[in-house]
């Protein structure tokens, strides 16, 4: 069906779904090829998994005896590999393994090696930068001649081989991690979360012994971990680190990396020990933003509100917008809250104006409804802000109150 084609090519979701729902083969065929490999080609994951729940065969055989699971695989991207490889449970075992041993020899010979063995060709790559809105993962698209591949490899393989119940060795997957060395790239970030699964004694000690490395980037790896397992699997509860934050003060009163003290620190802000909050003041009036902003996450006791209350007025924004969020979830009565909320409401950056006026609604400050108006018009393409609707709840509650 020509429209399906057409719907395919342009990467309409909506068109394709209502096109398969009033009959159109999900495996309809575009030069030779299913019209998955086009969604694959385009890494158009909605369309591929509009495609996939009508029925389109990730496993069918094509032409050159490739699938379109193992083009995904080919192409980079893991989470256009798990939709097709999930799609079909179980997944037959020959499929399992080759997709396994593919994915694991890209990783090992890496993006641009593999593009270049597999157009044969030796001119320049072209490379982008491939940001994911949503979660804000990115990772590098690489072009030479008519071939495109994502550098993702080594998170599909880390993904798979999780699901199939693959235990690969904590050493191997820091490797993995360290090759793409920033927070945000996808495979560092599939790595920390695997590893952040493995909520057991063995994987905490292993990350905690790695925050001893020289090199920064590997203790950087080693306080992400450590965030993740003490976060846990918050859906499941399965949270067995959730109070063991005390047992990195050491290494956060030491350390002089400032990425790396900002995620000790976060890890650490879920613990309530009087230790980690002295080791949070102690970075009161620390050089770099970042670990100025997680200071208040630090604090449990009322006496230290005072010291907490500089940063509101602090020269960074980023740290004071922390500050703000801190103040609007702090429930106690001390009047000083209100205050610097209120003072807050007059900051130049509207989302934390924003922030600031729900602060004193859900306080009922009455406060709240002249500074209301400071808001400012908000950007309609924007979501909406539930934060918004505060006033008016606090409004409602005090003509509930007063019998009205």
């Amino acid at each position: 069906m020509r429209e399906l084609v057409e719907a395919v090519r342009r990467g309409d979701a909506g068109e394709v779904t209502a096109l398969l729902e009033a009959g159109a083969d999900p495996d309809t065929l575009h030069d030779g090829l299913p019209v998955l490999c086009l969604a694959v080609a385009a890494y158009d994951e909605p369309v591929a998994e509009a495609l996939l729940q009508a029925g389109a065969d990730p496993l069918r055989t094509l032409p050159d005896g490739s699938t379109p699971l193992t083009r995904a695989v080919d192409g980079g991207s893991h989470h256009m590999t798990y939709a097709l490889a999930t799609s079909r449970i179980p997944l037959p075992a020959p499929a399992r393994a080759e997709l396994l041993d593919r994915a694991r020899h890209w990783s090992e010979a890496g993006a641009e090696a593999g593009l270049r063995r597999l157009t044969g060709l030796t001119g320049p790559v072209e490379r982008i930068r491939v940001e994911d809105g949503e979660i804000g993962w990115w990772c590098e698209q690489l072009t030479l001649g008519p071939v495109t591949v994502r550098d993702e490899h080594r998170a599909v393989l880390t993904t798979m081989e999780a699901l199939y119940g693959i235990r690969t060795p904590f050493d191997e997957l820091v490797a993995r991690a360290l090759a793409h060395p920033d927070r945000d790239h996808v495979v560092w970030c599939d790595v920390v979360f695997t590893l952040g699964r493995r909520t057991d004694e063995e994987t905490w000690q292993w990350s905690r012994d790695l925050l001893n490395h020289p090199d920064p980037l590997h203790r950087l790896l080693a306080a992400d971990l450590l965030l993740s397992l003490i976060l846990g699997d918050v859906g499941k509860g399965n949270q067995p680190f959730w109070e063991r934050g005390r047992e990195l003060v050491p290494w956060a009163e030491q350390e002089e990396d400032p990425r790396v003290l900002a995620v000790l620190l976060h890890a650490m802000t879920h613990d309530s020990a009087p230790e980690i909050e002295a080791v949070g003041l102690s970075y009161l009036t620390h050089p770099d933003p970042r670990v100025r902003a997680l200071v208040p996450q630090t604090v449990h006791r009322p006496e230290s509100l005072t010291t907490v209350l500089t940063l509101a007025h602090d020269e960074d924004p980023g740290v004071r917008e922390a500050v703000c969020h801190w103040l609007a979830h702090h429930r106690g009565s001390e009047p000083e809250v209100g205050d610097a909320l209120a003072a807050l409401t007059h900051d130049e950056r509207q989302e934390i104006r924003i922030c600031a006026v729900s602060g004193l609604a859900v306080r009922d400050d009455p406060r709240c409804v002249e500074a209301e108006h400071r808001i400012g018009p908000v950007d309609p393409e924007l979501p909406f802000d539930e934060r918004l609707m505060d006033v008016w709840r606090y409004q409602r509650r005090r003509e509930a109150a007063d019998g009205g």
